[in-house]
């Protein structure tokens, strides 16, 4: 018998209408911390900082950016969105995860509002390298949370792994849009085979 990854963790996947009415109104009893990113290729930098964000907080949202808006360069993402919330839902520690198809996560923590709003180190003011964390710390800081940052002890870029080692997951991708678009193996096969 096989096992389905998807549908084994796929309530854990909700959308930011669906976090709002599990997590209830702002403030809250059970905190909730709220973390963003791609993750394209989950790697030990983002363990540490998930594990330290839910160490902070009892409910953890894993917020990813949606492929739409994922511009890193050629084929980027190399995991679809449904893959890559999946290898974020199957973490223990991970409560939920939201898709989030906005270019920015500000819309989302505007409507998620969570009590905490944390970012990696390499993110942080004294950095200066990323304005938009500013706009996200306004916008957290105006419905009353609190932005943290994980200390940065180890710091890993998923585009400098991919870029060293691009993965080779074309099975895997190709899996993912024939679910989405409800199409199987013998669909391909007899649409083939009608060319002849």
């Amino acid at each position: 018998m096989k096992f389905d990854l998807s549908n084994s963790f796929s309530h854990k996947i909700k959308t930011p209408e669906e976090l709002q009415t599990i997590l209830g109104s702002f403030p809250r009893e059970q905190r909730a911390i709220m973390c963003h990113g791609v993750f394209d290729v989950v790697h030990p930098g983002h363990i540490r900082h998930l594990l330290f964000a839910k160490n902070k907080a009892p409910i953890l949202i894993v917020s990813i950016t949606a492929d739409l808006h994922i511009n890193k360069g050629s084929f980027r993402p190399h995991v679809p969105e449904d893959l890559r919330a999946v290898n974020l839902a199957v973490l223990a520690f991970v409560d939920y995860v939201v898709i989030d198809k906005n270019k920015t996560p500000l819309e989302n923590i505007l409507k998620i509002k969570p009590d905490l709003f944390t970012k990696g180190y390499e993110y942080s003011p004294e950095s200066q390298s990323f304005p938009q964390t500013s706009e996200e710390i306004s916008a957290v800081n105006g419905y009353g949370g609190q932005v943290i940052f994980s200390p940065g002890d180890f710091v890993m870029s998923s585009s400098s792994y991919i870029n060293q080692t691009p993965p080779d997951i074309k099975i895997e991708k190709l899996m993912m849009l024939m679910k989405r678009s409800s199409v199987t193996f013998s669909d391909l096969e007899n649409t083939l085979k009608s060319f002849d």
